[in-house]
């Protein structure tokens, strides 16, 4: 059955606008975003083949374009709309981000690393530069490596936090195991940095390591 002649209390479209989008289910929010199905599936039943098939919304939000157009009804257009969705939404948490001191809001700090840096599936070493108000100058991905680290060299860093007139840093890399415990390398390596931009008389006020479920900060931890 179409979605059009189901109850319009029901329809992914007007439940949202009613009820709000927390109350859609991941299969319901979807469905929008596809906008239409196949021939004898609505978009919802579509949605709902989908998340059965990438075994979840992450893993499918995070394909590739070649996977992704594997699935019948689907193609380039549908996957470039919901990749759009994918950058608004890091670009919303990114705007949050300057209007505020990073600081005032750690949760928000986090969940923007978090949505830039989750999904690779190799090592990238990441740059938050601040100014002297803790206000978002730039974030730069600086540094890619492999399945399980990134060569970092404090020396393009320093360059890059002069260039942008940065006061204050905070790194961000994600480990692509999904366990975001800090190793003993990353505190090595996170004191060396420190050392390297106080010459410079540059703060480094953090380190977050992005795992699949959480992000361990190193201020949190005592481990700056």
């Amino acid at each position: 059955m179409p979605i059009t002649d189901w109850p319009e209390q029901e329809r992914p479209r007007e439940k949202l606008l009613t009820r709000g989008p927390s109350t859609l289910s991941d299969a319901e929010l979807l469905a929008i975003f596809l906008r239409t199905g196949v021939t004898g599936k609505s978009a919802v039943d579509l949605a709902r083949d989908m998340l059965k098939e990438f075994t979840g919304l992450r893993a499918l939000l995070e394909t590739d374009a070649a996977t992704f157009c594997k699935t019948k009804g689907l193609g380039l257009t549908k996957y470039v709309q919901i990749q759009a969705a994918i950058e608004l939404g890091k670009r919303y948490l990114e705007a949050g981000l300057h209007k505020n001191d990073v600081l005032a809001n750690p949760k928000a700090t986090r969940d923007y690393l978090t949505a830039q840096l989750r999904a690779y599936p190799h090592e990238v070493f990441a740059c938050l530069f601040l100014n002297n108000r803790h206000h978002i100058i730039s974030f730069d991905k600086m540094f890619s490596g492999t399945i399980d680290g990134a060569s970092v060299y404090p020396r393009e860093i320093v360059k890059r936090a002069l260039a942008h007139n940065a006061a204050a840093v905070i790194f961000a890399h994600n480990h692509p195991s999904g366990i975001a415990e800090p190793s003993h390398a990353d505190q090595i390596l996170t004191q060396r940095l420190k050392t390297a931009l106080e010459l410079v008389d540059i703060r480094v006020l953090d380190h977050f390591v992005i795992g699949d479920n959480e992000a361990i900060s190193f201020a949190e931890r005592g481990l700056i």
